[in-house]
C-alpha cells in the first residue's frame, strides 16, 4: 500500500533548485510509474546535465532513467544508444544493472529483436535472482511481452500471471495494474472478449486508485481494442480518444501512434474513409517521428486498404510495396498475412483472378491465422470466384465466412458483448445477399438477411436452442403473413444496395432501395423535423414525402387501406415511426390514416409468434409517480392522473400499485413481475448510448439505488401480453447491426414480454396520460395491442389541438415479442378481436 506523501511533490509548482539528487531521482522514478513521461523527461534530462560528471553515480542513474523513459515513449533506438555505454564496476550487481538489461530487453522487444531481447532478460532474471529479488515482477512482465509479441500467447499468459501473484505478494500496485492490463490484452488477441474486458476493468480501477496515468491511458486503449473487435465501434472510438488524449499529454508518443491507428479503423469500418486516411496519416507521422518501423509498415497496409476501398489500385500497390519490403527483412506473422491478404485485393481489382485467389488461401490455410482475416479472406474469395462467373464456388466461400462469423460470436459468453459483434461482420452478410440477389434468390437473400437478426434476443428467450446458421433456415415468409393477416415489410439497408421485401400470404417481393449513405441523412432529417417546433402535415414536409415514396410507395399496391403492416426495419429506420410519414394522395394524410403499424425483430421471431393458452392471473402491475430521487429528475406533474386513469380500466382485485415511496427497483424485481399480463411504468427513463443495458426506469431512491436496470429486467422472466414504458427514450438510442435498438425495450422483450408499447423520443406530461388512457379503454373493449395504440394516437391526431402533431403521438411504438397469448381484456373479458395475432 502506498502512503499517501509520497505523492505530495507530484504537483504542478516549480521545483527548489535546492533538491538534492537523490530527491529529484525519486521524484522523477515515481512520476515515469505514474506514467508522467514529459516531466520525468524533462526533469531527469536536466539533472543529469546539473549534477553529474561522466564519472559520477548521478550520472549512470540519471542515463539509465532516461533509458527507461525513451522505452516507454517508445524511442527504442534511443534507449538503446542511451544505455549501450557499460556501467562501472561498482554497479555490476546494482539495481541500476537490473533495470538497464530491463530497458534493453523491452527495446529490442518492440524492435523485434528478440534474441538479443531474450539474452538481456535472461541477464536481468540472473542479475535480480542475485541481489534484487523485488525485480523478478519487472522481469517477468517483460518476459511476458517477449513471449507475447513472438506469438507465444499461452507463455505470455503463464508469465503475466506469474507477475500477478508476485506484484500482490509484494503489494506493488503499479505493477499488479500492469499485469491486470497485460492479461486483458492477452484475452482480446485470443478473441476472449469478454474475459479481456473484465481483466480491463480491474486494471482501471487499480490504476485509478494510484493514479498510474499512462497505465490508465493503455487500459482505455486495451478496452477500446475488445469493444472494436465485438463490432461496438462508437465505444470502441470513445476509448480510443481519451487514450490518444491521455498518451498525448504524458509523452507517451508510441502508445498515442497506437491509439491513432485505432482511431483510423474505427472510422475505415465505419466506411468513413476521408477521416480514416487522416489517422492513419496522422499515425504516420508519429510512426516516423520515433523511427518505429514495425508501425510504419502498419501504417503503410491501413493506407493501402483504404485506397483498395476508393478503387486507388495503383497507390494501394505503392503502400503494400513498402509493407512487403519491410516483412521479407523483419518476418512478422501478423504483417504477412496482411500483406497476403491486400495483395489478394489487389490482383482481384486487377482481374488477375488466379493470383487472387492464390493468396486469399495463403490466408485461409494459415491455423494461427487471426478470425477477422479468416472470414474476410473467405467472403473476399467468394467475390473473386462471383467474378469469375463461378457461382457455386462463390456460395461455398460466402457460406463458410457466415459460417466463421458465427463461430466467433457464439464464441462471446457475455450477452452484452454479443449484442455488438455482428457491426464488425455484417458487411460480409451484405456481399452475400448481394450475391444471392445477383443469382435471380431473392428469397434465399431474405432468409440470409433475417439470420442476421435479433441473434442474442432470439438465444436468450430460448436459452436451450443455439442461433440459427448455415444451411439456410426452413423460413416460410408467406405463412407467417398469412398467419398473422399482414404485410410484412423486410428492410436491409447496405452500403452499396437495399432492399425492401414486402412479403403476403400470395407472394414476395423484392424491390431496390438507396443505399443506406443515402437514406441515413434523410431519416435523420426527418426525425429532427418530428421533434421540431413546427407540423410536418401541414408544412407538407418534403422529406416525410420523400421517405414515404422510397420505403412504403414501392410496396403499396400489397398493402390495402386498413390492414395489417409488421415492420422489420434494419439500420437508421429503427428510430424512424413509419406512422408518421406522408402520403401524398389523395391528399396529404399520416400513414398511420392507412394502415395498422407494429414492429419486430426478426422473421424467425414472428414464425414463433403463436397462440399459446394457458391459465394464468390477468393482473395489472402498475409503477410509477416515484418520490423525486434528486434534481435531475424531479416529479412528474401528472404522473398520479395517468396511473388512475389506467387504474380505472382493471377491477380492483387485479390491480398490484407501487407508487410514491413504495415505486423502487426492489420493489418492482420482488414483485414476481412475471405473474402479470399488463406491467405498466410511468417515470423518467434513461437511454444509455455507451451501455445500452444501463438504460433504466428512475424510480424512487431506496439507499444509494434509484434506477431499474435493464441488465436487470432481463434476469425477471415475463409472460406479460403487454408492458408500456411511458417514458422518455424508452425504445432505446443505440442501435447494432441485426439486432436493432437496445435498450428498455429489448430488455422487456428478452425478459419474455409478447408486446412492448415504447417512445422514441422525450414524452409530453400532459399529452400521454390522455393517450394512455385511451389505449387501455381500447384493450378492455377487446382491441389489439397495435390497434388500441393505433386508435389512441388517432385519437389525439384528430383532436383539432396542439396534441395533433407526431411529437405527441408518434413517439410511442408498439414492438412484437417471441409469443402471444389468447388476448385477454384487462376485465377479463375476450372477444374475437382478442383472439387475432395483431
Amino acid at each position: 500500500m502506498l502512503i499517501l506523501g509520497l505523492f505530495l511533490p507530484i504537483g504542478g509548482c516549480k521545483r527548489s533548485s535546492a533538491l538534492s539528487p537523490e530527491q529529484i531521482y525519486q521524484d522523477s522514478r515515481l512520476k515515469l510509474k505514474r506514467g508522467d513521461l514529459k516531466d520525468a523527461s524533462t526533469e531527469s534530462g536536466a539533472a543529469l546535465r546539473t549534477f553529474s560528471g561522466p564519472d559520477t553515480d548521478w550520472h549512470w542513474r540519471f542515463t539509465t532513467l532516461l533509458g527507461e523513459i525513451r522505452v516507454r515513449q517508445g524511442r527504442y533506438r534511443e534507449a538503446l544508444a542511451l544505455l549501450e555505454p557499460d556501467l562501472p564496476a561498482s554497479f555490476a550487481r546494482s539495481d541500476l544493472a537490473v533495470w538497464r538489461r530491463l530497458s534493453q530487453g523491452a527495446a529490442d522487444c518492440f524492435l523485434l529483436q528478440f534474441g538479443e531481447a531474450e539474452t538481456f532478460l535472461s541477464q536481468a532474471e540472473t542479475l535480480a535472482k542475485q541481489s534484487h529479488p523485488d525485480l523478478l515482477g519487472e522481469v517477468a512482465l517483460r518476459m511476458g511481452t517477449l513471449a507475447d509479441l513472438r506469438g507465444d500467447r499461452e507463455a505470455a499468459k503463464s508469465t503475466y500471471h506469474d507477475t500477478l501473484k508476485m506484484a500482490r505478494d509484494q503489494k506493488d500496485p503499479f505493477l499488479e495494474a500492469s499485469a491486470l492490463g497485460s492479461l486483458g490484452l492477452v484475452a482480446t488477441e485470443e478473441e476472449h472478449y469478454d474475459e479481456a474486458i473484465d481483466w480491463n476493468r480491474a486494471a482501471l480501477q487499480l490504476s485509478e486508485s494510484v493514479g498510474a496515468r499512462d497505465s490508465i491511458a493503455f487500459i482505455f486503449g486495451n478496452m477500446g481494442l475488445s469493444y472494436f473487435e465485438l463490432g461496438d465501434y462508437e465505444t470502441a472510438l470513445l476509448l480510443f480518444e481519451r487514450a490518444d488524449e491521455s498518451s498525448e499529454k504524458l509523452g507517451a508518443v508510441s502508445a498515442q501512434l497506437e491509439w491513432k491507428t485505432d482511431i483510423g479503423d474505427v472510422y475505415f469500418e465505419e466506411h468513413d474513409l476521408g477521416a480514416a486516411r487522416s489517422a492513419y496519416e496522422n499515425a504516420l507521422v508519429l510512426a516516423r517521428s520515433i523511427d518505429d518501423q514495425t508501425a510504419i509498415t502498419e501504417c503503410f497496409g491501413n493506407l493501402a486498404f483504404v485506397d483498395l476501398e476508393a478503387g486507388r489500385l495503383d497507390s494501394a500497390s505503392h503502400y503494400h510495396d513498402e509493407v512487403v519490403q519491410f516483412v521479407r527483412a523483419h518476418p512478422d506473422h501478423f504483417l504477412d498475412q496482411y500483406s497476403s491478404l491486400i495483395a489478394a485485393r489487389i490482383e482481384e481489382g486487377k482481374q488477375n483472378y488466379v493470383q487472387a485467389r492464390r493468396l486469399f488461401r495463403t490466408v485461409l490455410e494459415d491455423p494461427k491465422g487471426e478470425t477477422a482475416l479468416r472470414w474476410e479472406a473467405e467472403a473476399r474469395l467468394g467475390e473473386t470466384y462471383v467474378a469469375e462467373g463461378k457461382a457455386r464456388e462463390a456460395e461455398v466461400e460466402f457460406r463458410r465466412s457466415l459460417e466463421t462469423i458465427e463461430k466467433a460470436r457464439s464464441s462471446v459468453k457475455a450477452e452484452e458483448f454479443r449484442l455488438s459483434f455482428l457491426s464488425s461482420a455484417i458487411s460480409f452478410y451484405n456481399d452475400y445477399i448481394d450475391f444471392l440477389i445477383s443469382q435471380g434468390r431473392s428469397n434465399d437473400a431474405l432468409k440470409i438477411a433475417d439470420l442476421s437478426r435479433a441473434q442474442t434476443l432470439a438465444e436468450g428467450l430460448s436459452p436451450t436452442s443455439t442461433a440459427p446458421s448455415i444451411p439456410l433456415p426452413d423460413l416460410h415468409p408467406q405463412q407467417i403473413a398469412r398467419r398473422m393477416g399482414a404485410t410484412l415489410l423486410f428492410y436491409w439497408l447496405g452500403q452499396k444496395h437495399s432492399y425492401l421485401w414486402a412479403v403476403t400470404a400470395g407472394g414476395t417481393n423484392l424491390f431496390p432501395l438507396p443505399p443506406a449513405t443515402e437514406l441515413d441523412p434523410i431519416v435523420q432529417s426527418y426525425r429532427k423535423a418530428l421533434v421540431g417546433p413546427r407540423d410536418v402535415l401541414e408544412t407538407e414536409n418534403a422529406v416525410g414525402k420523400r421517405l414515404y415514396e422510397l420505403l412504403v410507395a414501392p410496396a403499396h399496391g400489397l398493402i390495402p387501406r386498413g390492414s395489417r403492416v409488421v415492420i422489420l426495419p434494419d439500420g437508421s429506420l429503427y428510430g424512424l415511426n413509419f406512422e408518421t410519414l406522408l402520403v401524398p394522395a389523395p391528399r396529404s394524410h399520416y400513414w398511420i390514416e392507412d394502415a395498422v403499424v407494429a414492429n419486430a425483430n426478426s422473421l424467425l421471431l414472428l414464425a414463433a409468434s403463436v397462440p399459446e393458452p394457458r391459465e394464468r392471473s390477468k393482473g395489472l402491475l402498475l409503477v410509477g409517480d416515484p418520490e423525486s430521487p434528486d434534481s435531475e429528475y424531479p416529479a412528474l406533474p401528472q404522473a398520479a392522473a395517468e396511473m388512475a386513469g389506467i387504474e380505472k380500466h382493471f377491477p380492483p382485485s387485479e390491480q398490484t400499485i407501487l407508487a410514491g415511496n413504495r415505486a423502487t427497483a426492489e420493489a418492482y424485481l420482488g414483485s414476481r413481475p412475471g405473474r402479470f399480463s399488463f406491467i405498466h411504468f410511468v417515470a423518467h427513463g434513461t437511454a444509455s448510448r455507451t451501455s445500452p443495458l444501463d438504460s433504466a426506469v428512475i424510480l424512487t431512491r431506496q439507499g444509494d439505488s434509484y434506477k431499474l436496470y435493464a441488465r436487470d429486467i432481463i434476469r425477471q422472466p415475463l409472460h406479460a401480453d403487454l408492458v408500456t414504458i411511458s417514458a422518455c427514450h424508452g425504445a432505446g438510442v443505440r442501435t447494432y447491426s441485426g439486432e436493432g435498438l437496445v435498450g428498455l425495450i429489448w430488455a422487456f422483450l428478452r425478459a419474455g414480454a409478447h408486446s412492448v408499447v415504447a417512445a422514441l423520443w422525450e414524452v409530453n406530461d400532459n399529452s400521454t396520460p390522455k393517450l394512455m388512457d385511451q389505449l387501455y379503454a381500447e384493450i378492455s373493449s377487446g382491441a389489439s395491442v397495435e390497434v388500441a395504440l393505433r386508435d389512441a394516437k388517432l385519437t389525439l391526431l384528430h383532436s383539432g389541438t396542439v396534441y395533433r402533431k407526431p411529437f405527441y403521438w408518434a413517439p410511442f411504438q408498439a414492438y412484437r415479442g417471441l409469443s402471444v397469448s389468447h388476448r385477454a381484456t384487462a376485465a377479463g373479458r375476450t372477444s374475437s378481436e382478442s383472439n387475432r395475432p395483431l
